[in-house]
Parts: C-alpha cells; structure tokens; sequence
C-alpha cells in the first residue's frame, strides 16, 4: 500500500482532445477541442503542458500531430504519466464525466427537454409557479445562457418572471436579477424546481444570478449555485471522507457531487481566482487530502460561446500557473490535469461534444511513462484511491505504478 499524501485534481472543463471511439453516436464526429484550436488559431503556446505530455496523448489520440507553433522554455520541469481517458457514461455532461472520474460511471439514461419552446411540460411549470408565487415565467427554451438574459433580461425586470431555459444538456437552468428579484428568492425557487423535477430525472437545477438595468449591461455573477442529485453509489471522494481524509472543493465541485464526500467547499469563480484559491488550498492542505478544482471558464465561457481565441488564451494562461504550483508540492503529492468531455469552439452548435480527455499525472515521486487510452475516467479515481491507500473503488483500473 503506497504511503498516503495529497492529490490534487485540476479539472480543465470541457477540454477534449478529440477522437472518441463512440462520438457519431453523439453526432460529434470529428469535434476535436485542442486540435482545433490550435489549427483555427494558428498558434498556442502552452510550454508546461507540453512538457508534461499533453501534445503527446492528443497526437495518438487522433493520429495528428497538434501544430502548436513555437513554445517558451518550460519552468515545470516534473516528471509524469500522460494519456488519454475515454468515457463510458451514456451522456456527456458534467456530471456524467465528474462521477466517472471519481469512479461512478452514469449507466443510466438522464432526462432532457426538448430544445424549442415550450421546452418545459406545462404541469410542471404550473406546479413550480404555484408553490413559488410566481405569475409565469421567461424564455421555456434551449437557449445561451448569456443570449436569454439579453433576450429577456428588462422583462424579467419589469414582470418579476424568473428566465427559464435548458440546453442540450440534462439541466433545468434558472436566470433572475439579484438586487429585483433577490439572490436568496433565486436559491428558493430552485429548490423548488428541484423537488418537482425529480420525476423528470434532470441531473442539476441551476441558479444563474445577474445583474444590470439594462440590455447590454446585464452580466451573470459568481453566485452561481447548482442542486445537483446525488451520484448513484459511493465516489471517490466519499471514500475519501469516511476514511478520514479531507476532501477540499474548488468552484463547483461540491455543487456537482451535491455535497457529498465534502469536508470543505471553497467557491471562487474566474480562471485567475480559481488559480489563486487552489494555490492556497495546497499550500494550507495538510497530508491525506484532495484538493478538486473545476476551472468552468473552459467551459461556461469560451467553449459553449464558440470564442476559440479566448478559450486559447485561457489555456496559455491556464499554462503559466503550473509554474506556481510546482514548488508548492510536497514529495508525496500527486497531480492529475484532465477534463470531463469537450466542447470544441469551432464544432456546429453550441453544445458539449463527445471526445476523449487527456490525463497527466505529475509529482516529485512520479515514474514518467505513457499510460496509453484508458478504457475509463474512472481510472484517475482508481489510481488516486490507490495512492491515498484507500479501499479500491468499484470501477477503474489504477494505473500509478505502471
């Protein structure tokens, strides 16, 4: 059994690497996340990642070489594990991909609305409005959640209706001012919908807060806050918790796992905060701990909103922070950069798309190899349940001393 330590889970959102064996099932063949990027863009500078594998795994992954142009001199000079990571869950969705990778691949099939208005069944409206007070809401569609605050936003202000909208995804989402209509009202209303979604098995109810007075100034907040169900069996994470360890959440992680195998939830938003709040996890985390961040803007800002020059710059910056994370690492620690399926900017749509992730596994004490396709997410779980000297988790095949 290895000695115990820290692992610490930088979850890069949405970030694929292309080629999933199951991907035209999805309607995602051909999506490619990084490789896109990177031919639409010219050039990505992402020397640390580079080092640490990353360009590696996507080139056998696809059988393409990522062209990434002209790099600076690498400052994590660390030795690591690298690979690529395929899903098995049936959706492609966040929580499908964070559950696998904490070892509870979703085997079932989630609920979805359906895209054009009225996406919602009256029923359940009627239901949510009766029990909330509400006169009726907004939107009732798949929509951009940026687009439908501009869409409705000044309605919203001036009926008190909540904005309601889906995707493409399994989620009821829930758009409302925070100073009109109230942050703490926005919370209740989602519990609500939470309660009388359950029939309907929707992953997560999502409060989306905003503020501005008026089109072209309304921008969502950090007070983002998700009801997710709870995973199906035990995680990772609480396997980790009832054997006593801690269990730090970054971001939206806590929402995600609907606060299970939690010992701490710090919230933090914005690639740079998220950085800087995980930083100072680390350097705080004592032994026997995880610290799990999920860097949304991957995801939420530049993926969904096809902006292939920001998701770009977002990864070079992404980049120049492993640097600061390097020599807060103790002998023991180990850590894992992956992601829970991909979005590609420059795919049609503006959903997730279905791609393998990369894996790279790096620390003081690593023996660097290629670890090649693993045939699950859940062997990230599996391998940090081994490092930690847990009890094996039920999926997954550990791959820390290959």
């Amino acid at each position: 059994m290895a000695e115990k330590g820290r692992v610490i889970i930088l979850m890069m959102d949405s970030f694929g690497i292309g080629g999933a064996k199951d991907a035209a099932r999805f309607g995602d063949e051909g999506a490619d996340t990084l490789g896109h990027i990177t031919s639409t863009r010219g050039h990505l500078n992402i020397p640390n990642l580079s080092y640490l594998g990353l360009l590696r795994a996507a080139e056998v992954c696809t059988g393409k070489i990522v062209q990434t142009g002209e790099q600076d001199i690498p400052s994590i000079l660390m030795p690591a594990k690298y690979g690529f990571m395929r899903e098995v869950s049936k959706g492609k969705d966040t929580s499908s991909g964070h559950w696998e990778m904490a070892g509870v691949p979703v085997t079932f099939d989630w609920g979805y609305f359906k895209p054009e208005y009225p996406s919602f069944p009256p029923e359940l409206i009627e239901k949510i409005c009766q029990e909330a007070g509400l006169d009726g809401i907004l939107a009732n569609k798949a929509a951009s959640g940026t687009e439908v605050i501009e869409e409705f936003g000044e309605e919203h202000i001036q009926t008190g209706k909540p904005i309601c909208y889906t995707s493409a995804d399994s989620v009821f989402q829930i758009a409302a001012h925070e100073k009109h209509f109230g942050l703490e009202r926005l919370y209740q209303v989602c519990e609500i919908a939470f309660k009388h979604l359950k029939p309907y098995n929707i992953a997560r109810v999502i409060a989306r807060p905003f503020e501005g007075e008026k089109k072209g100034e309304f921008k969502r907040t950090k007070n983002r806050h998700d009801y997710s169900v709870t995973p199906p069996s035990k995680t990772l994470l609480d396997v980790m918790k009832e054997n006593g360890g801690n269990v730090i959440s970054v971001g939206k992680i806590a929402d995600i796992f609907a606060q299970q195998g939690i010992t701490k939830a710090v919230k933090a938003s914005g690639l740079q905060e998220l950085w800087d709040v995980t930083l100072e996890e680390v350097k705080n985390a004592p032994d026997n701990s995880i610290i799990f961040t999920n860097f949304v803007d991957f995801d939420m800002t530049w993926g969904h909103r096809r902006d292939v020059e920001g998701y770009a710059k977002g990864l070079e910056y992404f980049d120049t922070r492993l640097a600061d994370l390097a020599p807060l690492l103790k002998e023991n620690d180990l850590v894992f950069i992956t992601a829970d399926h991909g979005c590609d900017p420059t795919y049609k749509g503006t959903d997730h798309t279905r791609e393998n992730v990369p894996v790279l596994m790096f620390g003081p004490r690593v023996m660097p190899c290629f670890i090649g396709e693993r045939e699950t997410y859940a062997d990230l779980g599996q391998t940090a349940a081994e490092h930690l000297g847990l009890p094996p988790l039920q999926t997954g095949t550990s791959f820390l001393n290959e």
